[in-house]
C-alpha cells in the first residue's frame, strides 16, 4: 500500500501596519479594533530591526507614500483598498464612520465606500456613496474647493462604467471647472481631466472630440513631465 504524501494547508494573513502616532489605548482605537476582529484578521505591530536597515526604511517610505491620509485609521483603509481587501476596508470605514465627529470626515469616508464599491464592480451603489458624500461636501465647502472636484470625477469615472456617457460628461464637466480655478494652467490634474473627458467622447464615437481633449491633455503633460517620463 503506497504512502499517501501529506498536503500542506495554505493560509492567508492581511497584515495590517498600525501607525506609531496611534494611542492603542484610546476607546475609539479600541472599538474600531474590536470591529476588525470579528473577522479573521490579524494585527501586527511592526518594528525596525535597526535604525541602518535600508531595505526595511525603504519598504517603509512606499508604503506611506502608497497610503494617504490624515490619521493612521485612514492610511490603512488606503492600503487595504490598493492591495484589493474590499470587506476589510468596507469594515474599517463602516467603523470609521461611527465614529466619525464632523461633516467632514464623514464626507471623506463616504467617498471611500463609493471607492470600495466601484472597485468591486458596484456601480450604482458606488455613485450613491459618493452622491452622499458630495451632498455633504456642497454644505460645508465652497462651490470650488477641489474635494468637490474630486468627488464630481469620481460620480463621471463610475457613470462612464455604466455607459452612461451624457452624465459622465456632465460631472466631468463640473469637476473641470473647479480644477480650472483651484489649479495651475499645467498641473497633472488638468491634464487627467481633459483625458478622461477625451476617454468619453471616444466611448461615444466622436473621435474628433475625443482628439481635441486628449491634445490638450497632452499638452500639459509635455510642460509638466521630462521629455523621457513613461
Amino acid at each position: 500500500m503506497s504512502r499517501q504524501r501529506r498536503q500542506r494547508m495554505t493560509e492567508n494573513y492581511l497584515v495590517i501596519w498600525v501607525d506609531a502616532n496611534i494611542n492603542m489605548k484610546n476607546e475609539d482605537c479600541q472599538y474600531t479594533l474590536s470591529q476588525l476582529r470579528e473577522s479573521p484578521l490579524y494585527e501586527v505591530e511592526l518594528k525596525l530591526t535597526s535604525d541602518d536597515d535600508q531595505q526595511l526604511r525603504q519598504l517603509t517610505s512606499h508604503m506611506q507614500e502608497e497610503s494617504s491620509g490624515s490619521t493612521g485609521w485612514h492610511r490603512m483603509g488606503q492600503l487595504l483598498l490598493k492591495i484589493g481587501q474590499f470587506n476589510k476596508a468596507e469594515e474599517l470605514y463602516m467603523a470609521l464612520l461611527e465614529q466619525a465627529s464632523d461633516d467632514s470626515a464623514r464626507a471623506h469616508i463616504y467617498h471611500q465606500l463609493g471607492w470600495v464599491e466601484h472597485d468591486r464592480g458596484q456601480h450604482k451603489e458606488a455613485a450613491s456613496f459618493y452622491e452622499i458624500s458630495l451632498e455633504i461636501y456642497r454644505k460645508t465647502l465652497p462651490e470650488d474647493h477641489p474635494s468637490l472636484a474630486n468627488t464630481y470625477n469620481s460620480i463621471a469615472v463610475v457613470y462612464t462604467d455604466m455607459g452612461d456617457y451624457s452624465k459622465a460628461l456632465e460631472f466631468h464637466e463640473k469637476s473641470h471647472q473647479i480644477y480650472e480655478i483651484a489649479l495651475p494652467p499645467n498641473h497633472l490634474n488638468l491634464a487627467t481631466s481633459y483625458h478622461n473627458i477625451g476617454g468619453v467622447y471616444n466611448n461615444m464615437g466622436d473621435y474628433s472630440k475625443a482628439l481635441e481633449f486628449y491634445e490638450k491633455s497632452l499638452k500639459i503633460r509635455e510642460k509638466a513631465l521630462p521629455p523621457n517620463h513613461p
